[in-house]
């Protein structure tokens, strides 16, 4: 499957087929692209996401059915996007990006209200990206709180 460039993607480049925690490796993984895309403007750098939302939404949906399993761990391209919704607007610097890495795991992990419920109820690729972005979207705000708690 990983000669297929779409299949590729949707598992990070590799990295959510690791035999163990997919998602941490897939959101691992998605540091170097986030280190990029943070050289971007804000407007550029919220359009990749949105690219990489919608993006995600066909090869999430697409690598789902040519597995024949809803979200399977092994697709973590959610996990990128997730991630870099996290960074919206911090500093690259490695502790604001070591804080989103575990606030953003976590998130992901515990699924909090509306999380879990996207998680459950939405299926397809929307359903496959929409709960790492609801993840992302509670990183993001601690992380803000925290950024603005200490300036």
């Amino acid at each position: 499957m990983l000669r297929n460039p779409l299949h590729f993607l949707a598992f990070g480049f590799g990295a959510g087929l690791a035999p163990k925690a997919p998602g941490t490796c897939g959101t691992l993984a998605a540091i170097p692209p986030y280190l990029l895309l943070a050289q971007l403007d804000w407007p550029l750098y919220l359009l990749a996401i949105g690219l990489g939302f919608g993006g995600g939404v066909y090869l999430c949906r697409y690598t789902s059915d040519a597995l024949g399993v809803h979200d399977h761990g092994s697709i973590v391209w959610d996990e990128f996007v997730g991630f870099w919704l996290t960074m919206t607007a911090l500093p690259p610097t490695w502790p604001w990006i070591l804080a989103g890495f575990v606030l953003f795991r976590f998130f992901d992990i515990v699924k909090p209200w509306p999380v879990r419920i996207a998680d459950r109820k939405m299926h397809g690729g929307f359903g496959i990206m929409l709960d790492d972005l609801l993840a992302g979207g509670y990183a993001l705000a601690c992380l803000q709180a925290a950024r603005w708690w200490l300036e």
